[in-house]
């Protein structure tokens, strides 16, 4: 008798002790934090996005083109579409012009970036309107810019996270394309997170980086804007150190930033060097490559919005408003601070300064040019470029000797000319 009952007793006791767990693990989970889906009814799908954008550009051909690029290496792919706006789409390519490359949706999880985007072309094209914009002052100085705009950079990333993985910045095969070009790249700081800042296996790897760069050094912009998300920021070079250039340069950003901060960032915004100001270095960023190597003369990092009371879990509240209020304000004051963008920057930078030294500083990266060039070979083709590279190097060294000897001997020619003349009278041999 004994036995049959400790073992039913050894039974009851199994199960209350499962009904205890069970209670305690549906508490448990009553307690767990939740994470905020993408909200359908204020943000496009990616596909809906280039497919609106391509409509628009349909309904204002006279002002708007769109071009879409692919590239790809290794079995991966990449396409990145283009918006050029010029109010007269004959003139966009007049290198006369003042000419903006603007970028948004580099990492996938930033999708208030596309949005803005969406609505500067929207705006640009007259479809919509902002606020108290005096849209005759306006038409003026857009006479003289030409615009072109990156919606969605990181279409590949885009999608991982509309399909679930909403924390994700990466690119399709899982690198920080933010960290992918070649100033600086590869440096790790300590706090090195290989998920968040996976540089790639080289400078450029990238399919996406391999497009933007040609497309920066070919349209050689005045005014580069990276947008992104996070924070409320306004930066301006460098990210891999903790300085600002130096000079006249560095002077003329800091002043449309500060404008920019006091009318539409309602002082809110922090100001300064990324690398300074967000309390990390960054290895390897698009923006850093703008100003040193495309030598851009106004290159910006602009963070548009941050939730810092959201978990760190929550990927989609910290990086992109839920509400509508918030969602249409943050498209409002930033909207309108690229507006201005494009009133002040032709006023504070010479159109002509950048044509002035570009030609010199353009021989001076011709390195970063052609290195840019081999490894897109490599990843295209792999180990069969290694003896091109060869090369190549041996070509890019005779390439300085001759340029250095070009100009040694325009040298001595403009001084022999300058001395004969000074000395004497030149007197021709031949009888006249």
């Amino acid at each position: 008798m004994g036995g049959p009952f400790l073992l039913f007793s050894s039974f009851l006791s199994f199960f209350a002790c499962l009904g205890s767990f069970s209670l305690v693990y549906a508490d448990t989970n009553l307690t767990q934090p939740s994470f905020t889906p993408i909200n359908r009814d204020l943000y496009h799908s990616s596909n809906d996005l280039i497919e609106q954008i391509k409509s628009l550009v349909h309904r204002h051909p006279d002002k708007l083109t769109v071009e879409i690029i692919k590239d790809g290496n290794k079995g991966y792919k990449a396409e990145i579409t283009v918006v050029t706006y010029c109010q007269s789409r004959k003139e966009s390519d007049d290198r006369s012009k003042f000419r903006i490359l603007l970028r948004f949706g580099q990492h996938g999880r930033e999708l208030i970036t596309s949005e803005l985007a969406w609505r500067i072309l929207s705006i640009l094209s007259e479809e919509q309107f902002l606020p108290k914009m005096d849209r005759a002052s306006l038409n003026s100085t857009l006479d003289n810019v030409v615009i072109k705009v990156v919606p969605m950079e990181n279409l590949n990333g885009r999608k991982l996270v509309e399909a679930g993985d909403l924390c994700e910045r990466r690119n399709g095969r899982r690198v920080d394309l933010n960290r992918n070009w070649s100033v600086d790249w590869g440096k790790k700081e300590k706090d090195y997170d290989p998920y968040e800042e996976n540089p790639g296996t080289a400078a450029f790897s990238e399919p996406e980086t391999q497009i933007m760069r040609k497309l920066a050094i070919s349209f050689d912009p005045h005014i580069w804007v990276n947008v992104h998300s996070g924070m409320e920021a306004l930066f301006m070079p460098y990210d891999h150190k903790n300085t600002t250039p130096d000079g006249l340069p560095s002077h003329q950003m800091r002043l449309l930033l500060e404008e920019l901060n006091k009318v539409h960032c309602h002082k809110r915004c922090m100001i300064g060097s990324g690398g300074g100001s967000v309390g990390y270095l960054a290895h390897g960023t698009a923006t850093d490559y703008m100003y040193d190597v495309v030598r851009v003369p106004m290159a910006f990092t602009f963070e548009i919005y941050g939730d810092g009371t959201a978990s760190t879990k929550d990927c989609f509240k910290m990086f992109n408003p839920v509400d509508h209020t918030t969602f249409k304000r943050v498209l409002n004051d930033w909207s309108a601070a690229f507006f201005t963008i494009f009133k002040l920057g032709p006023r504070q930078l010479d159109v002509h300064s950048k044509a002035g030294v570009s030609n010199l500083e353009k021989w001076v990266s011709i390195d970063e040019y052609l290195d840019g060039y081999l490894m897109g070979r490599r990843n295209r083709y792999g180990k069969k470029m290694e003896v091109i590279e060869v090369g190549m190097q041996e070509i890019r060294t005779y390439f300085r000797l001759f340029l250095l000897s070009s100009v040694l001997l325009l040298f001595m020619f403009c001084s022999r000319i300058s001395k004969t003349k000074g000395g004497r009278q030149i007197v021709s041999a031949i009888p006249l």
